[in-house]
């Protein structure tokens, strides 16, 4: 059963296409990876996904209802389905840990404060950060953030994770943390994971299926053993991380007038010193 499906997305920002022909399906339960390079439109897509932009051309279904153009108030409904890890895990400075974790309980539920945090701590012992409720963001290292983050995007129990580069800016050691947990979240809760990131290792241990997103269309979906054995000349230099190939870098060496100057005048005052 399909949990996601975009048919057709189009999206353009000031004319220039961003997204040009997206079909992609989840289907419930599983963890699908999209990679991509930098700026190909992987966010973009995340956010049609839960109705924060909404399409030029095409439809976005969840849970088979067409959620194209519903109107906002009709999108609550459906984000409540939605548990989101940001990319630097977006906590909020001036409130705890616990406050961070409970804030869509506290928004959005009639909990009692008691029994935000009896959820708070359950949270967060489900990612091995028991007992850090009363710290403050500042005090916690980038996998600690990550970990609170993660213990905030499930506090509400959704049916649908989305993981913006869960492991970028982690060392090895706490990248491989955080795709266990999030092994651990889709195996006992069964909950549906799309996993947008760089990084392949990740990919190969945490999805069921990978799709690459390029020039704004998917041009590979499948599992780990069939993008291993893939033809796709533009996929393999991607998972191998080569810059010969189908995918031409853009570097642009630009150095101003000024700098220029200033570079010729040090260089100048150096030479004499040393003359």
């Amino acid at each position: 059963m399909e949990k996601i499906e975009l048919r057709g997305v189009k999206k353009y920002f000031s004319s220039k296409p961003v997204l040009r022909d997206v079909n992609l399906t989840v289907r419930k339960g599983e963890t699908l990876a999209v990679i991509g390079r930098s700026g190909c439109g992987k966010s973009v897509m995340l956010k049609h996904i839960v109705g924060l932009l909404k399409p030029d051309d095409g439809k976005v279904f969840v849970d088979g209802e067409d959620i194209t153009d519903l109107p906002e108030q009709q999108l609550y409904r459906i984000r409540k389905k939605f548990g989101f890890l940001f990319q630097g895990a977006a906590l909020l400075d001036s409130l705890t840990v616990g406050e961070n974790v409970g804030l869509g309980l506290a928004e959005l539920s009639e909990y009692t404060p008691e029994k935000i945090k009896q959820i708070v701590t359950e949270k967060l012992a489900m990612v091995g950060m028991e007992g850090i409720e009363n710290y403050m963001p500042a005090d916690l290292s980038g996998g600690m953030k990550k970990r609170v983050g993660l213990a905030r995007a499930i506090a509400m129990e959704p049916e649908i994770i989305l993981y913006d580069e869960p492991t970028t800016g982690l060392d090895p050691i706490m990248a491989d943390t955080i795709n266990e947990l999030i092994n651990y979240l889709s195996t006992e809760l069964k909950i549906t994971s799309i996993v947008v990131t760089h990084d392949i290792t990740s990919v190969r241990k945490v999805s069921d299926r990978i799709s690459m997103l390029h020039h704004g269309e998917i041009i590979f979906t499948g599992t780990v053993e069939e993008l291993d054995t893939t033809g796709n000349e533009v996929v393999i230099q991607f998972i191998e991380g080569r810059s010969e190939g189908p995918i031409k870098p853009s570097v642009k060496k630009y150095i101003s007038d000024d700098e220029q100057r200033i570079r010729f005048n040090s260089k100048k005052r150096v030479e004499g010193i040393f003359q």
